[in-house]
């Protein structure tokens, strides 16, 4: 039986900062409502630490989160596929719903440029939880 929630994917090219900081985001802000992927063109070998760090000023945790690498079965999977700066490595299936978020991207930075970040993420996950028809809880 196929799952009932809407499925969201965010892919960025090292799947280590925006796009975990939004999956986290999406899981915390929904409570579990929502069926969350993540993933990267070109996956890091961990999560950014300056992003681990901003995340856990907001109470989630990152610590176990690995970055993976974009599968086309993971795009197949998804209702809405949501972009942040990895052009055309994302492939492309008709019939998703595609988005793409212009965010500065925290590779190499501090948590103090890191926090602007995750606070603009914050606030675009829970305007997409709003038109998915989620109940935004958890902020």
């Amino acid at each position: 039986m196929p799952d009932p929630r809407p499925s969201v994917l965010y892919v960025c090219v090292h799947n280590a900062g925006r796009s975990q900081m939004a999956a986290a985001y999406t899981t915390h802000l929904s409570a579990g409502r929502v069926e969350v992927r993540s993933a990267g063109s070109a996956p890091a070998d961990s999560v950014n630490p300056a992003v681990q760090d901003a995340m856990l000023e907001e109470g989630i945790d990152l610590s176990a989160e690995t970055p993976k690498l974009l599968t086309p079965e993971a795009v197949q999977a998804s209702d809405v596929v949501i972009t942040m700066g990895c052009g055309d490595a994302c492939p492309f299936y008709p019939g998703k719903r595609y988005l793409d978020w212009q965010l500065d991207d925290p590779a190499g930075q501090g948590v103090d440029a890191v926090r602007p970040i995750r606070d603009e993420i914050k606030r675009r996950v829970s305007a997409l939880l709003e038109d998915l028809g989620i109940p935004v809880t958890g902020v």
